[in-house]
């Protein structure tokens, strides 16, 4: 597998780019949040997912209030080097921060 720099890390206007979170062994989408560069950083340091949280416009670790940790275990990085995907077991078996494991578990109706 091809090693990318931090630096290569393209970066959206707001200086973000997009996390989609999968759990490592169901490869289950947990769920899509963003990072800015220190929260990367953070992340490959201390093997946890930290965000940056749009509406509080802050640094976010996940886990830090609900004890629900995600461990990184891998990232990988898209073809464009604009989307990054956090590997993660699951410390606390739930994702999302209204108790389900996935923020993902609402199917869209057609009608």
């Amino acid at each position: 597998m091809e090693k990318i720099k931090l630096s290569n890390i393209k970066y959206n206007k707001d200086g973000l780019v997009p996390v989609i979170v999968q759990d490592s062994d169901s490869l289950k989408i947990l769920m899509l949040a963003y990072s800015n560069e220190e929260a990367v950083r953070l992340s490959i340091k201390k093997k946890l997912a930290h965000f940056w949280s749009r509406s509080r416009n802050e640094l976010w670790l996940k886990g830090n209030t609900s004890g629900n940790y995600l461990k990184i275990v891998s990232i990988l990085i898209d073809c464009d080097s604009d989307s990054l995907v956090y590997k993660v077991d699951l410390d606390g078996k739930k994702a999302c921060h209204t108790g389900e494991e996935s923020c993902f578990f609402k199917e869209i109706n057609n009608e």
